[in-house]
């Protein structure tokens, strides 16, 4: 629907500029995050627990919206699976058995093992 003012100005030609919200024009700065300008929307229910660590975390990171955070999880989701994906790669090369180690390096021993697996980030 246009206003008045528009339908005045299309009338006699002119072409003004006139104010829409953000949300009904696309956004300048979508279009330059992501390579292409077609974007899509997606839902996600959280828990009020999952919220609330979702805002500590957007406060700590200084990012400034929840599809920042969200960009922000899968970007590190991806990440994550791009890294399980290679090491299933390298167990699948060596069939199972240890895949050697550098020249000059020794094998982790047992302990060194379970004390990386109990590290937590």
């Amino acid at each position: 629907m246009t206003s008045k003012a528009e339908r005045k100005s299309h009338a006699g030609g002119a072409t003004t500029r006139t104010r829409t919200s953000a949300a009904a024009r696309p956004s300048q700065t979508r279009r330059k995050q992501g390579d292409s300008v077609a974007t899509s929307v997606a839902q996600v229910r959280l828990r009020p627990d999952e919220m609330a660590d979702l805002q500590r975390v957007m406060q700590t990171l200084q990012l400034n919206s929840l599809s920042d955070a969200l960009r922000e999880g899968l970007r590190l989701l991806s990440r994550e699976a791009t890294e399980v994906a290679a090491s299933q790669e390298i167990r699948d090369f060596y069939g199972g058995t240890q895949a050697p180690t550098p020249e000059g390096v020794l094998p982790a021993t047992a302990d060194e093992l379970a004390a990386a697996d109990e590290t937590e980030w």
